[in-house]
């Protein structure tokens, strides 16, 4: 046998990590039956633990069963999960032979049956095989001398339910499979199963380390938990005791709070995934209803931006100026201690038009506008523009202007989704057919065409090599430019990253991406933002929660960079969230990378591009004011003339 010796703290966590996973890890294997607890806790001497594993080994054989292990053998306990059968009467029948003889072949070794844990119902039955009838007695008279009544805890050590008698499934399990919107791929196309995919390990239930499951982190009560929603999701299904289905007002509340981060998918060990089991609620809760003010106000932000994009100053002017800007808030569900993000000048598609053709020879790339870096930061989308050039591309956008539909996910409009992932892959069908990679800023929206779009769009081969040629724009460099080395430049950062990007994308491509440029980086661990979208500028308790996480280690670490040091965040939540709660404005990684490329060409040529790095929000305030005040005054005007006119008349 082979041996390493592990001294490093990080890769001696990362080892801890995979032991304490290996309930959920080994729970859901991709091609083979479900692995299930039963038998999960048994232990004996060390020095017996060889003799006790090959007959527990024989055993599996003889009754046709897998075990996955993972117990710590050096105290001599096992810990396993088995494939049973525990949903037809012959295959509980035969559950229930196995673990009888299993406890015989443990207390044979001089061994525990419960060699960490309670026995609990699961055990409670086989004690006597252990302890033996007269002592299994003697607990009962004394439980009964303090508890007559069996009213605590009954039906577990002392005259203990049947081992079989409780189970969450059983022959009679027959769970309902509503229609659904999404197509649960990994769940065999059932919701009912993805109810189910939780198995309790509770790695939900984090105080203050990695991103599942800030609501929780912020609220510490279990039904904010992934473990606590997927619970209640079963018993929706089971109409046991939660009744209603869909429209089951508990069920809705549990879920008010997930902050649909996509965290639980990324860290939970059975990819549990709330944010789509949000979505799909929603999505027939608010049939036949009309949803929050919010839902519209943020649910339909493309076309609203599509509108103030007409006349942004005086969109902005609405939005910035007191008394109207707190309308527009009370109107919209935003809480009122938020500022509203501002729309730019000139979009980012705008921009782009009058920019000249460059690398018109070099392989092409298509940026994906999104709504954000389109109406709100466009320059984060001329950096890329630069970026991609300066490492041999010649970039395209989409002819027509298009939106992923992130928000619309949050609010369960699943219909109004699916129908612009249609048009999105029916425009740009030419060309994913001819290999052209689409690259994205903004992490959620790449998250919709790798991780919703597959989902709500099954079948269609088109969309399926959407979401494989669609990146982050340092995963695309890492696979098509791998020899490009971007400019150095010698800063620190401080750095923020998206939880989708965290959770089912690379997480590290960012990281790399940065460390090219030979920054002094630093990541703190902030897990979720807090801002999640439209989450948190929603008033009430999306408010307060959005808050609490941000001051639960992002907003610190932030207000404690050094003033040179600059700070970064890929997701347009994040850096909103940063420049709401403190006095610094968080960049996009492009644009620190167009920073480096701004420096290299001032020493190379001694002069700047003819559009160098500038951040959108300064810029942006500043011509806002102007032009919120040139209006107003421009309304008193009107105003007082209008009522001299009226005066003169009477």
């Amino acid at each position: 046998p082979g041996m390493k010796l592990v001294d490093d703290h990080d890769e001696e966590e990362r080892i801890w990590r995979i032991r304490e996973n290996g309930l959920g890890a080994t729970s859901k294997i991709p091609g083979k039956p479900d692995f299930y607890p039963g038998w999960e806790d048994s232990a004996v001497s060390p020095e017996q633990l060889g003799s006790y594993m090959r007959g527990f080994e024989k055993l599996l054989q003889q009754y046709g069963y897998n075990a996955s292990l993972y117990g710590h053998f050096g105290q001599g306990c096992l810990h396993c999960s088995i494939d049973f059968d525990l949903f037809t009467e012959e295959g509980i029948a035969t559950y229930r032979r196995f673990v009888t003889e299993a406890a015989h072949l443990c207390v044979a070794h001089g061994g525990s049956l419960s060699g960490e844990h309670g026995d609990g119902q699961a055990r409670g039955e086989l004690l006597p095989i252990m302890f033996g009838d007269d002592l299994v007695a003697a607990f009962g008279k004394f439980k009964a001398a303090w508890d007559p009544r069996d009213r605590m805890n009954p039906g577990k050590v002392v005259h203990p339910n049947k081992l079989d008698k409780d189970l969450r499934w059983g022959a009679g399990y027959a769970p309902p499979e509503p229609r659904t919107h999404f197509s649960f791929l990994d769940d065999g196309g059932s919701f009912a199963y993805a109810a189910n995919r939780c198995v309790g390990t509770g790695k939900c239930r984090k105080h203050d380390e990695g991103v599942m499951c800030p609501s929780y982190m912020a609220t510490r009560e279990e039904k904010d938990s992934t473990r606590g929603r997927a619970r209640l999701l079963f018993e929706m299904l089971e109409g046991d005791p939660l009744e209603g289905g869909w429209k089951n007002e508990a069920v809705k509340d549990a879920l008010d709070l997930c902050l649909s981060c996509k965290g639980c998918k990324g860290e939970c060990p059975v990819n549990v995934d709330m944010a789509t089991y949000k979505a799909e609620f929603l999505s027939h809760y608010y049939e036949g209803r009309v949803r929050p003010r919010s839902a519209y106000a943020f649910g339909l932000m493309p076309w609203l931006a599509r509108l103030a994009s007409l006349v942004p100053w005086a969109a902005n002017a609405v939005t910035q100026t007191p008394v109207l800007r707190d309308a527009i808030k009370a109107l919209a569900g935003v809480a009122p201690q938020r500022r509203l993000p501002m729309f730019a000048p000139e979009t980012f598609r705008k921009l782009f038009a009058r920019r000249p053709l460059r690398n018109a020879t070099l392989p092409e790339v298509l940026l994906w506008p999104d709504t954000w870096n389109n109406h709100f930061h466009p320059t984060t989308a001329l950096a890329a523009v630069d970026v991609l050039e300066d490492a041999g591309f010649r970039v395209r956008i989409p002819d027509v202007q298009l939106c992923c539909g992130r928000p619309l996910y949050d609010y369960g409009m699943l219909e109004l989704a699916k129908s612009m992932l249609g048009r999105i892959v029916t425009s740009l069908a030419p060309d994913i057919e001819r290999g052209v990679c689409i690259v994205g800023l903004e992490p959620s929206c790449v998250s919709v065409f790798r991780d919703e779009m597959p989902n709500l769009l099954a079948g269609s081969a088109i969309a399926k090599k959407f979401a494989a040629q669609t990146m982050l724009l340092g995963e695309f460099l890492e696979k098509h430019a791998p020899e490009y080395a971007p400019p150095k430049l010698e800063r620190t950062v401080v750095a923020q990253q998206h939880c989708h990007e965290k959770s089912v994308l690379d997480k590290g491509v960012e990281e790399r991406m940065l460390r090219k440029l030979g920054v002094d980086l630093s990541y703190p661990d902030s897990g979720c933002c807090g801002m999640a979208g439209a989450f948190g500028f929603e008033c009430g308790d999306h408010y307060d929660v959005s808050t609490t996480l941000g001051e639960r280690a992002l907003i610190p670490a932030v207000r404690a960079a050094a003033p040179d040091a600059i700070v970064v965040a890929d997701g347009f939540s994040c850096r909103e969230q940063i420049a709401q709660m403190t006095d610094r404005q968080a960049l996009h990684p492009v644009q620190v990378m167009k920073m480096a490329i701004d420096d290299r060409n001032l020493a190379s040529h001694g002069h700047y591009p003819e559009l160098r790095y500038m951040p959108d929000i300064p810029v942006e305030r500043r011509k806002a004011a102007r032009t919120g005040m040139l209006a107003l005054t421009a309304l008193a005007v009107v105003g007082v003339s209008l009522a001299a006119m009226l005066a003169r008349r009477r």
